[in-house]
């Protein structure tokens, strides 16, 4: 566990300012600045996550306001490369350059930063970004066998310990409970969602629903957040029943698996669209893996319930990764997928070692398979443009 806490406690009086350079940012951003500005002068709690297997429902259940902070924007990759070493994951640094900058307005009001143990490059970021913000690092075991589920466990109950101690509130089942009912409700409506584009054509463009599923994670009301969902899929359902078509009844069907793809989704997604195709399916972070599996709130131990969730989360950071194999198997046939498309961040080693597990998974479904390599810069668009022009002609 890394730890550096200072800032202050609930019913501590403090004025909130906004960074210096608040006037000079986008209207998007401000907007961003503003809200959470206004859940801290609430009195609200705000913790930055940065992955899929931080337990949320152990947040919720401590009056924490969870927010994501993974940087998808090469705009402040120069900023970080200042302390970061220049061939590290884009992700990462772009993260790190908004918090060194004070241009992420979740970073910058966060009472607490949780990390976690995914991978070695943000290990050492957070040993970096504590000097500037409070950080609680995660260890994740990297398997799945019964004594890694035990590791876990008791990885989240050290984590509850501290979160009652640092900031003295009591985090009861009961309220783990409640937490873990509301979240496995957002993860169905998410997994309802992306079930639309099932559908032959899908009702939907792939870049479209992304950006739809990644703004709901920044409305701050989870009931609000669940009704936005359900409200997006009726609205979808409804035009496709009146005979609506957005998407060519010829366009191919992709899927996406990978590394988060937040800061590459014009570069890939919007060009896999503009050449007529469609991605029907989001295998990764903020995707159907993601959302999948619920907690079982009835579970006698109900720590042990949201370990057992999260630590089957399939991800390349895992050893052997069966469960990410599976679910590509699964969605390449529920979603009638033609084809499938592995976005690798650069400098991810994980994720690009198995992705020849991955395309010996694609030959075997007798689907094409195009693994790309990326970061966050433009200077490549080009290249991967020609490179899926050539993929759609096997399609």
């Amino acid at each position: 566990m890394a730890i550096r806490c200072t800032g202050p406690l609930k019913g501590d009086t403090m004025e909130y300012s906004l960074p210096e350079q608040f006037e000079q940012f986008g209207e998007a951003r401000r907007a961003g600045f503003l809200r959470v500005k206004k859940l801290k002068e609430e009195e609200r709690r705000v913790a930055g996550t940065f992955c899929t297997f931080t337990p949320l429902e152990i947040l919720d259940a401590a009056g924490f306001t969870a927010v994501s902070l993974c940087g998808m924007s090469q705009e402040t990759v120069a900023a970080a490369e200042v302390d970061l070493p220049a061939n590290l994951c884009p992700l990462i640094k772009s993260s790190y350059g908004f918090a060194v900058s004070d241009k992420c307005p979740y970073t910058y009001f966060s009472d607490l930063i949780v990390g976690e143990t995914t991978c070695d490059g943000k290990k050492k970021m957070y040993e970096l970004l504590s000097e500037l913000k409070p950080v609680y690092v995660l260890h994740l075991p990297q398997g799945r066998e019964e004594y890694a589920l035990s590791m876990w466990t008791s990885e989240l109950h050290r984590f509850i310990d501290f979160l009652e101690q640092r900031f003295h509130v009591t985090i009861t089942d009961e309220a783990l409970r409640a937490a873990a009912r509301q979240r496995n409700a957002e993860r169905q409506a998410r997994m309802e969602l992306m079930a639309v584009q099932k559908r032959l054509p899908p009702p939907a463009f792939g870049q479209q629903l992304y950006k739809a599923l990644d703004g709901a994670g920044f409305v701050f009301d989870a009931e609000t957040r669940i009704q936005q969902l359900d409200e997006l899929r009726q609205s979808l359902l409804s035009a496709y029943e009146r005979g609506e078509r957005p998407v060519s009844p010829s366009a191919k069907r992709i899927m996406v698996t990978g590394c988060p793809i937040g800061g590459v989704l014009d570069k890939i997604v919007g060009a896999v669209e503009r050449l007529g195709g469609a991605v029907v399916c989001y295998e990764n972070c903020a995707g159907i893996k993601a959302s999948r599996r619920m907690v079982d709130v009835d579970a006698p131990d109900i720590v042990r319930a949201i370990a057992e969730r999260y630590l089957d989360i399939g991800c390349a950071v895992m050893t052997p990764d069966d469960i990410r194999m599976e679910l590509l198997r699964q969605l390449t046939d529920e979603y009638a997928v033609d084809g499938i498309i592995e976005v690798d961040l650069q400098a991810c080693t994980p994720y690009a070692i198995e992705a020849r597990r991955v395309g010996r998974l694609a030959q075997t479904l007798e689907k094409p398979f195009l693994r790309l390599e990326t970061d966050y810069s433009t200077g490549d668009g080009g290249q991967i443009a020609t490179r899926l022009e050539a993929f759609f002609e096997t399609l």
